[in-house]
């Protein structure tokens, strides 16, 4: 496994360096198929198992990304992409890669919003995000959760 981030909250790991792809419209496609590609402009191009570790609470939870899986990026709304950075920003795709993934199997750890925001901030640190655009993404991320009225 490659160790992506290590602290003494939480650890991730990947069992390979992640591959990601940026799909785009070709003059063949049918509108359905460009509107897909328009909305999920990101691909993971193979396998990934990840491992996540919540030290505080001493559990490891595993799952594996399909190859093949698309997502958005980050969702920022475009009229802080001056001030955050644009949703498509390589920055930004493995910490969005993994939160997208989280959100939409909360049972992979335990439905803890808290512990998946933890792992967003910390693959943000890896990417290199500065500190004030991580507290405004983090948070923006926890407080959408919530509202959203994501476990715990």
């Amino acid at each position: 496994m490659i160790s992506w981030f290590e602290d003494k909250e939480i650890g991730v790991f990947f069992d390979d360096y992640p591959k990601v792809k940026i799909r785009y419209a070709l003059p063949s496609m049918t509108t359905l198929e460009k509107n897909a590609i328009a909305k999920y402009p990101f691909e993971n191009k193979r396998e990934l198992k990840v491992s996540l570790f919540d030290n505080k609470k001493y559990k490891k939870y595993e799952f594996t990304i399909r190859k093949n899986y698309c997502w958005d990026g980050a969702s920022i709304p475009r009229m802080f992409w001056r001030l955050i950075g644009a949703k498509t920003d390589s920055k930004f795709l493995i910490p969005s890669l993994i939160h997208d993934v989280l959100c939409e199997n909360h049972s992979y750890i335990d439905n803890d919003r808290e512990f998946s925001t933890k792992v967003f901030n910390a693959l943000l640190i890896v990417s290199g995000v500065n500190k004030f655009n991580r507290f405004l993404m983090k948070n923006s991320v926890n407080f959408y959760q919530l509202f959203c009225k994501w476990g715990k």
